[in-house]
């Protein structure tokens, strides 16, 4: 089977609106602190963990590159708790979501972030864990720790998947 080409598009907070926030500092609420020598980009985001006594946490993830070309076959969601990720370093990453209420290959939307963009799915939203174009990468994760089930996964059928395309200069 031939697999469906995913093209990024960039990363912009109307575009990613139906599947969360976009947390970067333009634009953003800003308030001068610490005795002026602070500037605060005031609440990018609002985790939401509250679900069945869900507490917010912080932890780093360093994620590693897959080989290109980039196979998505599968795709999760936490159905009690909002997840955000927030790149540690300036190097580009990929996001991919999906709006459809069993994803597919077909329904699947690729998002390009720059390095100084983060991303918070709202819960229940379908997406794909970390993608990176470096050989390696950080990021600052908040999300829901505590009791629960706050993962759900959909495998598409052997051989069926999209093949996220890089975009070339990255």
């Amino acid at each position: 089977m031939s697999a469906i080409q995913l093209h990024p598009a960039a990363l912009t907070k109307a575009g990613f609106a139906p599947f969360g926030d976009v947390l970067e500092v333009a634009g953003a609420d800003t308030r001068i602190i610490n005795e002026g020598t602070t500037k605060r980009f005031h609440a990018l985001a609002t985790l939401d963990v509250a679900d069945q006594n869900g507490v917010p946490g912080l932890s780093v993830f360093r994620a590693t590159a897959r080989p290109a070309p980039i196979k998505i076959a599968m795709m999760e969601r936490h159905p009690i708790g909002s997840q955000a990720f927030f790149p540690l370093s300036d190097f580009p990453w990929l996001v991919v979501v999906c709006a459809a209420a069993i994803p597919s290959p077909a329904t699947l939307q690729a998002f390009l972030a720059s390095g100084n963009q983060g991303i918070q799915y709202a819960k229940n939203v379908w997406h794909h864990p970390l993608l990176i174009v470096e050989k390696e990468q950080d990021f600052l994760v908040a999300d829901r720790l505590g009791n629960g089930d706050n993962l759900e996964e959909v495998w598409f059928e052997e051989g069926v998947y999209s093949e996220l395309i890089i975009p070339s200069g990255l």
